[in-house]
């Protein structure tokens, strides 16, 4: 059974800083699309940084470019380094990943919070909140 768990959100001011990690189990897999969505009340999730695993392929939405990193460790670990956080990146934070998706596919634009629903996994979120 495939499992992530993501850790390390919390509350910052705007200008702050977090890191958040997620860590899967349950696969053995090591070339495969992974995300950091994030979702507020009302609205459905978006990826916000994508990662084809096993490779230097990433991409991000235009809102994050420049202030947000998505990076992997081994197989089974995937982070979200998050700096000049402000309001507007106040949100649930996702990690997400499947195991059929093309890297051509594996992008910000392509990788939809459907794609996920219907052949992938989701993590169980962890809340960042940023204060003025």
């Amino acid at each position: 059974r495939v499992l992530l768990l993501e850790s390390g959100g919390g509350s910052v001011q705007a200008g702050g800083s977090l890191r958040l990690s997620c860590e899967g189990s349950g696969y053995t897999y090591r070339r495969f699309c992974m995300a950091w969505f994030r979702q507020t009340p009302g609205k459905e999730r978006e990826a916000v940084a994508v990662i084809f695993m096993g490779t230097d392929k990433t991409s991000y939405d235009d809102s994050v470019k420049g202030r947000f990193t998505i990076s992997q460790g081994t197989h089974r670990q995937l982070y979200l380094q998050m700096n000049n956080l402000q309001p507007d990146d106040t949100a649930s934070y996702y990690c997400a990943g499947d195991f059929l998706t093309e890297e051509s596919d594996c992008d910000s634009v392509s990788y939809s919070s459907t794609v996920v629903e219907q052949q992938g996994y989701w993590g169980q979120g962890t809340q960042v909140n940023v204060s003025s």
